[in-house]
């Protein structure tokens, strides 16, 4: 059976490699060694140094930026064999991820952006979207492999699986924040949120943000760490990137980043995404619940 690497064990990496490792020969490796060494045993991985991924048929990536991507790639260029598979769970910068896959190609190695959404329940629960750019024969043959998804679509070419996340993201920023505008003000007026929650999710103003999101964190004050805010507004970043190369109108999306870059400032980069209801609640002087 062909082997697979995964390289960052990370909230969402972790899991998604103990999908792989319960189907394939999985090859580990993380920054921190001592994580992949416990992934090795509780979950029938191999961790290997870095140079030893390079046995593997397909290598996963789910890092923290292109950046850190492109870093291991560089690291990894002399040991990689033609006709390898490189797929970028990494929730990346589609023109970084270009240049990356041009780089990669200088070795015969096929770059594949995919990243996922779903959050860290989906990746523990295998249930995550996948949205892939990259040619369409590599994207058939990486397809079996992604063992950790519900949900494949082919969005494009390299790059276009960046900025459909990117895109994405910055949607669930504007639902999250305009929910909590709109509840806040009803709270204020005396209207209990769970009970303005059940007339909006049974209503045209539903969103995740509503049905999931603001009762599971907001009303229950729970605020579980599983998407850092500061990863969010790195999200929006991308996304203002990807407008500003269609010259594409988005006051409303460049908006969104100027509220979400508030938040980080006052709460700090570690801060739950959903947390940046607390500012809001500040400026308000309410709790939304």
């Amino acid at each position: 059976m062909e082997k697979v690497a995964f390289l960052g064990l990370g909230a969402m990496g972790y899991p998604m490699a103990a999908h792989l490792a319960k189907r394939f020969p999985t090859l580990v490796w993380n920054r921190t060694f001592a994580k992949a060494l416990r992934h090795q045993e509780e979950h029938g991985s191999k961790a290997v140094p870095l140079e030893g991924v390079a046995e593997a048929e397909v290598i996963f990536t789910c890092l923290p930026t292109t950046k850190e991507v492109a870093e291991v790639a560089e690291a990894l260029l002399p040991h990689l064999r033609p006709g390898t598979y490189w797929v970028d769970a990494t929730s990346g910068e589609p023109e970084g991820s270009r240049l990356l896959a041009e780089r990669l190609l200088e070795r015969g190695v096929v770059y594949l952006d995919a990243p996922v959404s779903g959050g860290t329940l989906g990746a523990e629960r295998g249930t995550l979207t996948v949205m892939l750019g990259g040619p369409e024969a590599a994207v058939e043959a990486v397809k079996p492999y992604l063992a950790y998804a519900k949900k494949v679509v082919h969005v494009g070419p390299v790059g276009a699986g960046h900025a459909v996340k990117a895109i994405n993201n910055a949607l669930l920023a504007v639902n999250l924040w305009a929910a909590g505008e709109g509840l806040l003000a009803l709270v204020r007026q005396g209207v209990a949120a769970e009970k303005a929650l059940e007339v909006i999710n049974a209503s045209s103003g539903r969103s995740n943000a509503t049905e999931n999101l603001i009762p599971e964190r907001v009303l229950t004050r729970a605020f579980p760490k599983t998407f850092a805010l500061g990863l969010l507004v790195k999200d929006l970043g991308i996304a203002m990137g990807v407008l500003d190369g269609e010259k594409a109108p988005s006051p409303l999306l460049r908006l969104t980043r100027e509220v979400y870059e508030m938040a980080r400032r006052e709460l700090g980069p570690e801060a739950d995404h959903v947390e940046a209801l607390k500012l809001l609640e500040r400026w308000g002087g309410v709790e939304i619940r």
